[in-house]
């Protein structure tokens, strides 16, 4: 969204495939990071047929463009105000795909001068899900289709884009104003991304894991862009290598992929080599990748809120922090019909003080109250809900802390018990009956968790009583 991270949108993404995963799932998760205070909703837009094709006109820019007449139906979780851009950011469509869009990044000025970004008109993240998710039919046509689209109207911003369906996962990057390359993440390996180009070597003869913009050898050999005689790296000759990166980008990769692969332990945090592609020590559980996008260097002299140094403590830029606005996991289980086994686990404000909540991908409906709230605190709105817990949390780490936790891990069952539970009754029953089933079941289990965090959040303000600086502790014989 800016070339500025250190004021604007910055993320963090995490990508899996099937066999890498305990349970044959594909993954693909995203932190959206952007202000401490600008809410997020959750809906569902219809299957809906045009008698003309609509228009889409960015509130951001000048981009606008005609969109196919049959639109899908997809979800997504836009912001709580169009007047600065839609940023429907993720979700999934009927079709069985799902989408995160975008993880923020940079490209370097050498590149940028022969092929500019298109800041005035050109495509940006507000408009990526919105024009691209519900018109795809699997994850690799939506980076063809993403593709031909940055080709023909530029890209505003240097951007990461996620795709999944049951059987591939990809991530595609958006370099400068025309060329993209893209590379499907292994079955057997797992990548983590932040804010940086992050895609290496690129093997032009092997289509089926790796595609690219047309003519993109042609750019880079007349402008002189490579300087490797026999390799086309596309981090090295796309991306930034400066001090930023070093504080602000790869610390973060670097403990996903600690978290991920123990072995990796001697890897340097702020190491510019650090691989994109990695294969985790055992396989991956969902509760590993809710680790990575919770983190914040735990186990570390980094942790803000360890007992390292202040200098060690804030070095780095966590993986959550403060403005995170949601966060999501979108699971696909191929050994179930799409309608259950996609699972779009929601996690709003800031991902280390929340909850991931499951929605089934077959819903048709969210709940009323993660459809509203404004840039002012609302008590109706989930996502003021959980933004109250993290500043009651936030007051007290220390001693509310472990309150936290213990309600994490309890939800963290309970929706577990209730994903399963609600997939075996599931299997019987026909499509009309199934989305109703699973929608009201959806509505159940999200109101079931604000009921438990309104009750911590009650607790916590009752405690909180008690550490006044007006507190006077009185001699009790007095």
């Amino acid at each position: 969204m800016t070339t500025d991270p250190f004021n604007f949108s910055a993320c963090t993404s995490v990508l899996a495939g099937s066999k890498a995963t305990a349970d044959g799932s594909t993954f693909i998760g995203r932190n959206e990071d952007a202000k401490t205070a600008w809410p997020k909703h959750f809906i569902v837009h219809p299957h809906t047929e045009f008698d003309q094709s609509p228009l889409f006109e960015s509130p951001d820019n000048q981009f606008k463009m005609a969109l196919p007449k049959i639109r899908g139906k997809y979800s997504s979780t836009p912001e709580w105000t169009p007047d600065f851009g839609v940023f429907e950011e993720d979700g999934f469509n009927e079709f069985g795909v799902a989408m995160s869009a975008t993880e923020s990044a940079y490209a370097n000025s050498r590149v940028l001068s022969y092929d500019p970004l298109l800041p005035e008109n050109g495509i940006g993240e507000e408009a990526i899900v919105t024009i691209t998710l519900p018109y795809i039919h699997s994850a690799r046509e939506g980076v063809s289709y993403l593709g031909a689209l940055i080709e023909k109207y530029g890209s505003s911003e240097t951007n990461g884009v996620l795709f999944s369906d049951k059987k591939d996962v990809w991530y595609m990057e958006i370099a400068t104003g025309h060329h993209w390359v893209a590379q499907r993440i292994p079955d057997d390996s797992y990548a983590v991304v932040a804010n940086q180009l992050a895609i290496q070597e690129i093997d032009f003869t092997d289509s089926t894991n790796f595609m690219f913009s047309t003519g993109i050898q042609e750019f880079v050999t007349d402008n002189h862009l490579n300087n490797q005689r026999d390799s086309f790296n596309f981090r090295n000759i796309f991306g930034t290598h400066d001090q930023s990166d070093a504080i602000y980008s790869t610390p973060r990769v670097w403990y996903g992929q600690l978290l991920l692969t123990p072995s990796s332990e001697t890897q340097d945090p702020m190491s510019m080599d650090l691989p994109f592609i990695r294969q985790a020590d055992n396989l991956i559980q969902l509760e590993d990748l809710e680790q990575i996008l919770g983190s914040h260097y735990q186990g570390t002299q980094y942790d803000p809120i360890g007992s390292g140094s202040t200098q060690d403590k804030h070095k780095f830029r966590p993986v959550s922090l403060a403005k995170t606005q949601e966060s999501h996991i979108l699971q696909i289980n191929p050994a179930l019909p799409f309608e259950i086994g996609g699972i779009h686990w929601l996690s709003m404000g800031v991902t280390a003080q929340s909850v991931y909540v499951p929605f089934f991908a077959g819903i048709t409906d969210t709940p009323e109250n993660y459809k509203i709230g404004t840039d002012m605190y609302d008590d109706k709105s989930t996502y003021w809900l959980y933004k109250q817990l993290g500043i009651l949390i936030d007051s007290h780490y220390l001693e509310f802390g472990p309150l936290l936790k213990d309600l994490q891990k309890e939800l963290t069952s309970q929706f577990n018990a209730n994903v399963k539970s609600i997939q075996s009754k599931s299997i019987s029953k026909n499509n009309a009956d199934l989305t109703d089933f699973l929608t009201k079941e959806n509505l159940k289990i999200a109101s079931d968790a604000e009921i438990k965090v309104k009750a911590l959040i009650g607790k916590l303000i009752t405690l909180s009583t008690d550490f006044s600086p007006l507190n006077f502790k009185t001699d009790q014989n007095l």
